[in-house]
């Protein structure tokens, strides 16, 4: 099987995938922070299926003569103000941090693609009007942004996906178009138009894939950002709305006992912190592989 995947001649198309992702697993490998980071986030997807035969007791069940605990062996990360135990809520909180990233990569990531590989390709006016609308986005910080999207739809979590997506995708529609353009007079995108394919085709089916390695490397290292604005959102009470377990909700909420009882908005704080340096650290090991120029001297 080795021998099979390594082969500098594959025999098919199949071949040819696996071995590339066998030898982008072995590089990975090589790198310890990257397993650091593969281990975090797979702690984090396990942790987010299995919140229901992980957490000890409900994480919005309420017990006021438990308020203020701090950590112990029957509360292994306290309890807050009404009573509810910090770890349960941390574990049920991946669930959300889980969910936002993922929504946020589904619908920035191929939207900021397409845009990108449409004006790198087309150029011209096209090309001026994208990246213009793309450079207004990104002439404003994230967060101030997003908070604008979320006051005009309102607080909650989806709005809160909603508009961290919206101001998500300009960083990858740049990417896409640099990318797009360092091929777009290529051989072999001239011969795919000389055989008779359209323009949707020469991008969808030639271009977009050539962009993608960049993309994913772009889009994992974004992730931290990504928790960290949705936690901003969830502290200043616009994100996931109160009895949820979102991570920058309960920092809020634990912020009044911060002296005293330090631990209410510390364990979610960790938790996040966890999280987004597991994302990082993933990140810079995917570029070092998907990177060509690192890959040939590795």
């Amino acid at each position: 099987m080795h021998a099979w995947l390594i082969s500098d001649s594959p025999a098919s198309r199949l071949q040819a995938s696996a071995g590339r992702f066998y030898r982008a697993g072995g590089l990975l490998l090589r790198n310890p922070l990257a397993v650091a980071g593969v281990l975090i986030i797979g702690l984090l997807i396990v942790t987010a299926i299995f919140a229901p035969w992980i957490a000890p007791e409900s994480p919005v069940g309420q017990n006021l003569s438990n308020r203020l605990l701090p950590p112990s062996a029957d509360h292994w990360m306290g309890t807050d103000e009404l009573g509810r135990d910090i770890f349960s809520r941390v574990i049920y909180g991946s669930r959300i941090t889980l969910m936002i990233v993922a929504l946020v990569a589904v619908i920035s990531a191929p939207l900021g693609l397409v845009i990108g590989a449409i004006s790198g390709y087309f150029g011209g006016w096209t090309d001026r009007v994208l990246m213009g609308l793309t450079d207004v986005f990104l002439s404003m910080p994230k967060l101030i942004m997003a908070l604008a999207f979320v006051a005009a739809l309102g607080p909650g979590i989806e709005n809160a996906i909603i508009a961290i997506a919206i101001t998500a995708w300009p960083a990858y529609a740049r990417i896409a178009r640099a990318e797009t353009l360092t091929f777009r007079n290529a051989e072999f995108v001239s011969a795919t138009r000389l055989l008779g394919a359209s323009h949707l085709r020469i991008i969808f089916a030639h271009v977009l894939p050539l962009c993608t390695s960049s993309m994913i490397v772009r889009v994992t290292l974004d992730m931290a950002g990504i928790i960290l604005t949705a936690a901003g959102l969830g502290f200043l009470g616009l994100g996931a709305q109160p009895p949820l377990p979102e991570w920058g909700a309960m920092i809020s909420r634990g912020r009044v006992f911060i002296l005293d009882q330090w631990w209410v908005a510390t364990m979610p704080g960790l938790a996040i912190i966890l999280v987004s340096l597991g994302f990082c650290f993933l990140g810079d090991g995917l570029r070092d592989v998907l990177d060509p120029k690192s890959a040939g001297k590795s």
